[in-house]
């Protein structure tokens, strides 16, 4: 019986694709930066016929790219130009297992989309605070796969946080379940934490125990316009303090991140009368209802008297809110909309990001003149897209061609204010010669032994976060530098 016969028996002729129309939403990330090919993609439904998929493909020596809702912006979940594997679709795998308001604790299959999610949390009147631009679309076991960051976390951290504990496909088909829903469990490693990041190297995600909390009562947010990037560090340390620790979301907008949405999103509007530098989008929320107004009113009011911050608009409905909202998210379809655009997710101290931002620019600026800097982001949690859009005129191929360049003119920066070359969004394939360029030999050493020692055929998401040497049939066993 082939391989393609093999996964029709599992998970039915209908759910094993091999038309090109049929296999065409799986092969092309967002961003159409990579364009793959595949045997087949295979979508189980369930955590056994993932596993029975999974070891089939083994037994033939047939490499698997996990894939949840193929948003992510690094090539992750894209398999190879060469057309040697096989795409493990998750989207079916969308049941709800259990919902607990008394653990805060919900556990979920690996294909519920986050919206959903967030939904089912919403139902028992609790909160998953997991937000993402892509969030109706994108899946929760990516989320989990890449670590996924987000506007809320400086309040409640990356996935990597709100996550208790998984299910997990093994590259040899056996199924680990660690879906524990233990706030304390110090028997050694914690192996959930493997699988948090590694991008669909190291197995199948296909369950997931997730932390909830309790839902919000009261939200307030504003758009405080600044003259200095600075102070939006002095802004944000007094909301913390004043509001106690309320401050959910800190998200920082260029004036040109403003004027490419006027330009490209129908519907939004400048909220100031006159352009400012610098935007702070600040957002308080608590579980509990009153008191946040005030506190928020009077830290701004004192900013404003003593010139730290020159204009403030506060959302007085819900309709206000989202429109507030929808300047920060547009800001990435706006860039696309305007021609050419180089990404960088990267991420220092939160205290250094003003100063990050303007040696970036300085540096940037000189190696290519014209270009048109667009850093914003996530202050609070010291994540700053630093996008860079193509000059004025310019051919987008060409601007594009530069990327290389770029990564190392801001990269070298990065690195040397202690930061992170990818803050939120993965390394995939977009990245994988950059961190093998910044990241210490060690670290990589025991990446690489992690990998030989969960998948020593190489046949999981292969070509993905780390490589290293290949025998002749997948990666080496034993990686460089001795490490196992």
């Amino acid at each position: 019986m082939s391989l393609l016969e093999q996964l029709s028996a599992i998970v039915g002729a209908g759910n094993v694709l091999t038309g090109a129309a049929d296999l065409a939403p799986y092969l092309e990330e967002e961003r159409g930066l990579y364009h793959g090919a595949a045997l087949a993609v295979a979508r189980p439904g369930s955590t056994g016929e993932v596993a029975a998929v999974v070891a089939a493909c083994a037994t033939a020596g047939i490499a698997m790219v996990p894939q949840g809702g193929n948003t992510g912006l690094c090539g992750g979940g894209v398999p190879s130009e060469r057309g040697d594997s096989v795409v493990i679709s998750t989207e079916r795998l969308t049941r709800i297992r259990r919902v607990d308001p008394i653990d805060f604790t919900l556990t979920v299959e690996a294909g519920c989309v986050l919206a959903t999610v967030q939904a089912a949390a919403a139902e028992v009147g609790c909160l998953f605070p997991l937000s993402l631009g892509a969030e109706g679309s994108c899946r929760i076991g990516g989320n989990i796969s890449t670590n996924a960051g987000g506007t809320n976390v400086l309040r409640y951290g990356n996935t990597r946080d709100l996550v208790l504990g998984l299910e997990v496909v093994l590259p040899d088909g056996r199924i680990w379940n660690g879906l524990k829903r233990l706030r304390k469990d110090n028997t050694g490693y914690a192996l959930h934490h493997l699988f948090i990041g590694a991008e669909g190297t190291l197995g199948v995600v296909t369950a997931a125990v997730l932390k909830l909390f309790p839902a919000i009562a009261e939200r307030q947010t504003a758009l405080v316009a600044l003259d200095d990037l600075d102070a939006a560090l002095v802004l944000l340390a007094r909301a913390r303090r004043t509001s106690g620790d309320a401050v959910t979301a800190c998200e920082l907008i260029p004036r040109i991140g403003l004027e490419l949405c006027l330009r490209h999103i129908p519907g939004i509007r400048d909220p100031f009368a006159v352009p400012h530098p610098w935007y702070l989008l600040l957002e308080l929320s608590s579980s509990r209802p009153g008191g946040l107004r005030e506190a928020l009113e009077a830290m701004l009011a004192e900013a404003l008297g003593e010139g730290l911050a020159v204009d403030v608009v506060l959302a007085e409905s819900l309709e206000q809110r989202r429109a507030l909202w929808r300047i920060r998210e547009g800001i990435p379809e706006a860039q696309k909309k305007e021609g050419g655009s180089i990404k960088h997710d990267v991420a220092v101290a939160t205290s250094l990001v003003p100063e990050m931002i303007r040696r970036c620019t300085r540096a940037v600026e000189a190696a290519l003149p014209g270009v048109v800097v667009v850093a914003f982001g996530h202050l609070g949690d010291g994540n700053t897209h630093f996008n860079l859009t193509q000059p004025d005129g310019a051919d987008k191929q060409a601007f594009l061609a530069e990327w290389s360049r770029m990564n190392r003119v801001v990269h070298d920066i990065v690195v040397e204010m202690e930061g992170s070359i990818s803050a939120e969004h993965g390394i995939g394939r977009l990245k994988l010669d950059e961190l093998a360029h910044y990241k210490p030999t060690l670290d990589l050493d025991l990446m690489r032994g992690v990998k030989a020692v969960l998948d020593p055929s190489g046949l999981m998401n292969p070509g993905k976060v780390v490589s290293f040497p290949r025998d002749g049939r997948g990666f080496s066993v034993r990686p460089p530098g001795g490490c196992l």
